[in-house]
């Protein structure tokens, strides 16, 4: 298998301290996550003109019986108190060719709420959350428990349905997307 990773601006390194570790920072948590590649989804919550996302790679299934998924968002996303509000949120798996998604999702442009899902095709699913329309799946989901923990609500949703598309998985690895290859 290998990965190709796209371009992205330089990071700075955290520097040993005089035992060999790094100093438990905020920086220096973010830089050893940093070592970790992980598939690439956008979080979708809202109806109309309240719709917003998060590009996350946080986010997994808990359990298949019952299907639960989890996600983490950080309580200073704008996506959070919509999906505290809405109670749903969509999972969707994206694909190496769906990069834009994932940058416009991310928030890096400054683009913030419904203006997000321009430029790409959306549906609603069960729960009125959007599902991007090609993504290799789309897991909808309804809010079963939210834990509020330090920054981020760690959320439990119940599977209410599922879309399957196919196509490569895009990852994000050290600040940059890329693809892989079996």
């Amino acid at each position: 298998m290998t990965i190709a990773l796209a371009a992205s601006p330089a990071f700075d390194a955290i520097v040993p301290t005089a035992n060999g570790y790094g100093s438990i920072t905020t920086p220096a948590l973010k830089a050893a996550m940093r070592n970790f590649s992980g598939g690439v989804s956008v979080i979708t919550a809202g109806i109309g003109e309240e719709r917003t996302g998060a590009t996350v790679t946080s986010a997994t299934a808990l359990a298949v019986d019952p299907p639960t998924m989890i996600v983490n968002i950080n309580r200073t996303s704008s996506t959070w108190p919509v999906i505290e509000r809405y109670r749903h949120f969509c999972v969707n798996l994206l694909s190496r060719e769906q990069q834009r998604v994932a940058e416009r999702f991310s928030g890096v442009d400054g683009t913030k709420g419904a203006a997000r899902y321009d430029g790409a095709e959306w549906i609603r699913l069960a729960s009125g959350a959007s599902a991007l329309a090609g993504a290799l799946a789309a897991i909808d989901c309804e809010v079963e428990e939210i834990i509020e923990r330090h920054s981020h609500a760690i959320i439990l949703g119940r599977v209410v349905a599922i879309t399957a598309g196919t196509g490569e998985p895009i990852v994000y690895h050290n600040g940059r997307y890329g693809g892989v290859q079996f």
